[in-house]
């Protein structure tokens, strides 16, 4: 299988298990998810500057950025969100672990690959991707802040003037009664 294939799989695939995931579930997850792929870019930019990691293989369009950051990552932080979200110690700990396998396992075939190379220390590594992680489940929370305001403040667009409502019955014999 050629690297080119590998790639367009890491930006393709990934989407195509949001099939099994819920519509509101998506739209729930869907800005923390696209702030995590974003951020990443960011990260993987400044990691090239200072020579952590080295990216020798990309894709056409794509030509500094690395696929799995618009496939991969933000597909997996809205899995990752969907199970564990609302449990901070429990995401963390599957971050770390996630993190860990990311480096020794997905990273490990991509250097072999030729596609791209890191420098950086596990420890280094493992720990810039879990405060990452820590940061995007912050976003979420503040997300979940804005969800929670905007339900409070939606109004009816059904509403009428006092006047136009019809009185109930007990109401209707106690203002007939206070004139008599």
């Amino acid at each position: 299988m050629s690297n080119t294939v590998i790639l367009w799989s890491m930006l393709i695939l990934p989407w195509f298990t949001l099939f099994f995931m819920k519509k509101e579930e998506i739209k729930r997850y869907m800005p923390a998810a696209l702030f995590s792929s974003i951020t990443s870019m960011v990260v993987v930019e400044y990691g090239q500057t200072f020579h952590w990691w080295a990216v020798y293989e990309t894709i056409y369009p794509l030509r500094t950025t690395i696929p799995y950051l618009l496939g991969l990552v933000p597909i997996i932080t809205l899995w990752l969100l969907r199970f564990i979200y609302g449990h901070f110690w429990l995401y963390m700990g599957i971050d770390i672990v996630l993190n860990y396998g990311f480096l020794t396992i997905f990273l490990a075939f991509l250097a072999n690959r030729g596609i791209m190379h890191s420098t950086m220390s596990e420890l280094a590594f493992v720990s810039h991707a879990s405060v990452h992680g820590a940061i995007i489940y912050l976003f979420q929370i503040w997300q979940e802040g804005i969800f929670v305001r905007g339900e409070r403040t939606n109004f009816s667009t059904n509403l009428q003037p006092a006047v136009a409502k019809p009185l109930q019955e007990k109401q209707d014999n106690q203002q007939d009664n206070a004139k008599e």
